[in-house]
């Protein structure tokens, strides 16, 4: 059993609001933001527990293998700690993304931690058979999202994490995309180019001061943007296509797949006379979600460059490939059906990490109709 450490911090619930108000409720919020790599949460739990089912629980339900990128990851890599001594709580208060969870049967100091925050009656509720999962965003610092779980055991503690797990991720996966966001653009901004955008296309996408324009054109009903960033190890690409003659009916997954294929083998063009095409070969997803107020279709998977092998229309790989992530979806407000589409190559360099950026990239997708100015990004976390 671990020896815990006195600390006058670590108080009951109610103070634990008040101090809470003290620091939140006045006009500005002037504490030091949060620490650490935006894709790793830190879970504070018994080593017992973490190597038992309720840690599997959180590993599978919470951090998922992402297998749509050419070597699968977990969706947040984890990191593990148990309250041993005061420095480590210390170190914890100062995290982006932290669990802290432990079954209230237990005699340990997480367990300890929960219990001085909850009330008698919830205590009692917990015990007889009810569960906690609360989050506690800018607990300690801002940009910081914080959960509590607890349940009466181990068993129900595992089974917590498979029910809620999902929800706990959307919740880190949204703080993330926001500090990102907060980071891109705050102070990296094309707004000119931007503003181009929305006059001769009616729509318009943050772009970081690196990004360029390599295609722009329209004909007839539809237009394609394509925007690149290239860098010395990477090459972010993000095209944003639109057509006003397709019933949101017609928008299938294979519709996606095939719209992409064409787009990228007229204008997303390599060396030997390569184009980009969606690998079929490993996973794909696609998922029906709402996207910025709207029904839309996102899906993620790899591309790779190809080239045709002979007159027959056989085609042959011929190097270069990476991960993908596209939101189609049609605006009501514009009569049209938009794709948003982002893809990275990044040989030796975090792949999820970049790909986030182009999801953040897409979040920030206008219209002329009545969408976002150009110069508000998503709400990010202060």
């Amino acid at each position: 059993m671990h020896r815990f450490l006195a600390n006058p911090c670590w108080l009951p619930v109610g103070a634990l609001l008040a101090g809470l108000l003290l620091v939140t409720g006045c006009e500005g919020d002037y504490r030091p933001r949060a620490v650490g790599p935006e894709g790793e949460i830190t879970v504070v739990m018994d080593s017992s527990h973490w190597t038992g089912p309720a840690g599997e629980a959180l590993r599978t339900n919470v951090t998922p293998w992402v297998e749509t990128l050419p070597v699968s990851e977990r969706s947040f890599q984890l990191r593990h700690l148990e309250l041993t001594d005061e420095r480590t709580y210390e170190r914890v208060q100062d995290l982006k993304n932290v669990i802290i969870a432990a079954p209230l049967s237990d005699s340990t100091n997480e367990t300890s931690f929960l219990q001085r925050r909850l009330s008698g009656e919830a205590e009692q509720a917990i015990r007889n058979g009810q569960t906690a999962v609360v989050s506690k965003p800018n607990l300690w610092r801002r940009s910081q999202r914080i959960y509590y779980v607890a349940a009466a055991g181990p068993d129900a503690l595992a089974e917590t994490f498979q029910t809620q797990g999902p929800k706990i991720r959307d919740t880190f996966t949204e703080a993330t995309l926001q500090r990102m966001d907060r980071n891109m653009y705050d102070e990296d901004r094309r707004a000119a180019l931007e503003d181009t955008l929305m006059q001769r296309h009616d729509f318009a996408v943050n772009m970081q001061s690196d990004f360029q324009i390599a295609v722009d054109t329209t004909t007839g009903s539809e237009g394609f943007v394509w925007l690149r960033r290239l860098l010395a190890q990477t090459r972010r690409e993000f095209f944003v296509y639109y057509v006003e003659d397709v019933s949101p009916d017609q928008i299938t997954p294979e519709w996606i797949y095939n719209t992409r294929d064409s787009l990228t083998r007229r204008h997303l063009r390599g060396n030997v006379q390569g184009f980009v095409r969606v690998d079929y070969r490993r996973p794909l997803e696609t998922e029906q979600r709402s996207f910025l107020d709207r029904y839309a279709y996102n899906s993620r998977g790899l591309w790779y460059m190809v080239a045709p092998l002979d007159k027959g229309g056989d085609l042959q790989p011929v190097g270069g490939g990476g991960p993908f992530v596209n939101y189609t979806f049609y605006d009501q407000a514009t009569d049209r059906v938009y794709m948003l589409d982002g893809s990275i190559f990044a040989p030796d360099n975090d792949k999820l990490d970049l790909l986030r950026q182009m999801e953040v990239m897409a979040r920030t997708f206008r219209t002329a109709e009545g969408d976002r100015p150009p110069d508000a990004s998503p709400t990010a976390a202060k």
